[in-house]
C-alpha cells in the first residue's frame, strides 16, 4: 500500500479539506507518524502535521505559533518525495507561501484546500468519504477543540510521569 493511502492519512485529508478540523488532522497524523517513524522529527509526515497545527493556530489568531509551524512544515513538504505524491506540488508550495504571508501580515484566517491531483490518492479519499460520517461541529468548537475535549487521561498520564521523575 502506498503510504498516503493509509486510512489515517486519508482521514487527515478529509479532516483538512472537508471538515476544516485541523486539530483532528494533528491527532491522526501523529498517530500515523508514531506507527511508522516515532521520534523522527525530520520525517515528511511531520510536515503534514505541522501544516495542520499552523492552520489551527492561525484560526485561533495565535500568529507566532502559526508562523513557527508553517515555516517548519515548508521544507519538509517541499522535499517530501513519496509523501507528496498525488498532490499538486506547485499549488502546495503556493498554499504554504500564502499561508505564511497571511500569518505574517496578521490577516484573518481563511481555510485552504490541500491541492489534490486526479488519480489514485483522490480516488482513495473518495472511497474513504463513502465510509465516513463526519461529526457536526461549529466554528467555536473547531477553534477551541484542544480546550474543550476531555483531558482526564492526558492529565493522569502527566501526573504519573511527574511522580516517576521525582
Amino acid at each position: 500500500m502506498h503510504p498516503l493511502n493509509h486510512p489515517l492519512f486519508l482521514q487527515y485529508i478529509i479532516h483538512f479539506n472537508d471538515e476544516r478540523d485541523y486539530f483532528e488532522c494533528h491527532e491522526v497524523g501523529e498517530e500515523y507518524w508514531k506507527q511508522i517513524a516515532p521520534k523522527d522529527k525530520a520525517h515528511p509526515l511531520t510536515g503534514w502535521i505541522q501544516l495542520a497545527v499552523g492552520m489551527y493556530h492561525w484560526r485561533r489568531s495565535n500568529y507566532p505559533g502559526a508562523l513557527r509551524s508553517l515555516i517548519r512544515a515548508k521544507p519538509k513538504l517541499a522535499e517530501a518525495g513519496v509523501w507528496s505524491e498525488g498532490f499538486d506540488h506547485e499549488q502546495l508550495a503556493l498554499l504554504l507561501n500564502e499561508s505564511i504571508q497571511g500569518v505574517t501580515d496578521r490577516e484573518p484566517f481563511e481555510p485552504r484546500d490541500l491541492p489534490l491531483l486526479p488519480g489514485d490518492l483522490a480516488q482513495a479519499i473518495e472511497a474513504r468519504r463513502q465510509q465516513y460520517i463526519a461529526p457536526a461541529h461549529d466554528e467555536y468548537y473547531l477553534m477551541h477543540k484542544h480546550r474543550l475535549r476531555d483531558r482526564t487521561e492526558i492529565i493522569a498520564l502527566r501526573q504519573q510521569k511527574k511522580r516517576r521523575n521525582l
